[in-house]
């Protein structure tokens, strides 16, 4: 495929591209797009849709031809095809055809692994079915109980200053304190790992370095539980059926756990953010009007962890969304501009409740396994965060912030607030949000409570005797006695049911 092939039947290129002197930037060979080079690629991804349909041509770096899939259902139905598309690169025209260098920059994302998410057929199912198998022995009781609990560590250590930074004090060390848990590493869990996996995902410098540590991490956790397996999912991976090597063992744990790192992070991060900037959400979330869960599921239809994902391949010549499509084309799966198409949401101002028909997991055979992970991690935490900080407020102008973009995703660089200073509290309790306790008068419950002086005896008139039937004063002194504590009332079932879905 060559950029040329990109262009629609009938476009004229001398009319596509620049004029001679004009400062335009972001296009390439044919008059295309340089999805790396644009300062706004949710802009840009409309610009493509009103010029090309629901599949536009677009060039990567080095000027690589590459189709992205805006539409909703042309989406799914790539994703849905495995007989037409697959991941497997080495079909890729362009990489065949030597366009593609070592060193390109999306590389790593796009080179063929001997992992599932890359795989097909019988070998995919061998893959795959090891991960679903071990992420199905996942109790997801225990697990929202240690998402609440690792929640009120990470806010202890920032509650009594009054102000944090939540994505670097928090969106960003959860998900991985969660992931080391589930893995089987929790003493691996620090503030170097993350450091060294949100580095390997920048792609800076110093990345091949940070990915290295986080790789070692795994292969000691893998050489571990090939001695002595535990209930996790590195010993579940290891004892499956499917009999994986250590290599695919230790692979498909840096696949999990970068890829469940980076799409939490940024779901907690848009949740939160969403919560604090959208009056409509926290006005419903404290009425009762909408739950956490519904309020994250709004957040994945308008910012999903991932604006795309690379890649998918033609398997044979085929027509996608009115364009031609050979063999051998690649083609970028991409929730973001998909879950804004117009045939689907016309109003994008209107509630999604309740609809779950976004794509921010994917869809077909290589849908999201750890979905429901994600989604428990960002429930459970925002509910506990909001539950220790409830007057939690940005501070910072919303012109202020600031994001970090690449054609991949959107990971917003920090979320400044302030609350009223909160004391620490206890990992294993109800998140609440109790206020410092203040200093106790100098009278105790038990003792009488200091009363005015009365005027002089003059003064007064005599009190006449009460009959002994009279009842007692409407405003008695407390006793010196043990209070009788009143007799405990049953939970009703809908509380019952919100503290076994918090995880206490």
């Amino acid at each position: 495929m060559t950029p040329e092939s990109h262009a629609p039947t009938g476009t004229d290129a001398a009319r596509t591209g620049p004029p001679p002197g004009c400062p335009a930037h972001g296009l390439g060979p044919g008059g295309l797009h340089r999805l790396h080079e644009s300062e706004d690629l949710g802009a840009l991804y409309e610009q493509l849709r009103e010029e090309h349909g629901p599949v536009a041509p677009v060039l990567l770096h080095d000027d690589v031809p590459m189709w992205i899939v805006l539409g909703h259902a042309e989406n799914l139905h790539m994703v849905r095809s495995p007989s037409q598309f697959c991941r497997d690169s080495r079909i890729w025209t362009p990489l065949r055809e030597g366009l593609v260098k070592p060193d390109h920059p999306l590389m790593p994302h796009i080179a063929w692994q001997p992992i599932a998410s890359h795989a097909e057929g019988d070998e995919h199912k061998r893959l795959r079915g090891a991960v679903m198998g071990a992420i199905s022995t996942i109790d997801f009781r225990s697990l929202r109980r240690y998402i609440n609990r690792s929640t009120q560590a990470i806010v202890n250590r920032f509650c009594e200053k009054g102000e944090a930074d939540l994505v670097s004090q928090f969106t960003e060390h959860l998900p991985m304190a969660v992931m080391c848990e589930i893995l089987g590493m929790p003493d691996a869990y620090n503030d170097r790992l993350v450091e060294a996996a949100r580095d390997a995902l920048k792609g800076t410098e110093t990345a091949i370095a940070s990915h290295s540590y986080v790789m070692d991490a795994l292969s000691r956790l893998t050489a571990r539980r090939r001695a002595r397996p535990e209930e996790d999912l590195a010993s579940y991976l290891i004892t499956h059926p499917a009999r994986l090597s250590d290599d695919e063992v230790r692979e498909h744990l840096r696949l999990v756990l970068f890829a469940a790192y980076e799409a939490t992070t940024n779901l907690l991060s848009n949740v939160v953010l969403t919560v604090l900037i959208d009056p409509r959400f926290r006005a419903q979330l404290n009425g009762g009007q909408m739950t956490v869960p519904e309020a994250v599921e709004q957040s994945l239809w308008n910012e999903p962890p991932f604006s795309t994902v690379f890649a998918y391949f033609a398997k044979q010549e085929t027509e996608l969304g009115g364009q031609r499509i050979r063999r051998g084309d690649g083609l970028l799966f991409a929730p973001l501009p998909a879950n804004v198409d117009p045939r689907v949401r016309p109003d994008l101002s209107a509630s999604m409740q309740g609809n779950r028909s976004h794509l921010a997991f994917g869809g077909g055979p290589h849908e999201c396994p750890g979905q429901d992970i994600g989604r428990s991690i960002a429930d459970v935490g925002v509910d506990a965060l909001l539950m220790r900080l409830p007057d939690v407020e940005l501070d910072c102008d919303e012109e202020e912030l600031r994001w970090t973009a690449s054609i991949a995703s959107r990971h917003l660089v920090s979320l400044p607030v302030q609350f009223l200073p909160k004391p620490q509290q206890d990992v294993t309790e109800t998140p609440n949000h109790n206020h410092v306790p203040a200093q106790r008068s100098d009278w105790q419950i038990g003792t009488v409570q200091p009363q005015p002086q009365p005027a002089p005896a003059a003064a007064q008139p005599q009190p006449q005797a009460q009959p002994q039937h009279q009842s007692a004063p409407a405003h008695p002194q407390v006793q010196a006695q043990s209070p009788v504590a009143e007799p405990v009332r049953p939970k009703g079932v809908w509380p019952r049911f919100l503290r076994w879905w918090r995880g206490y």
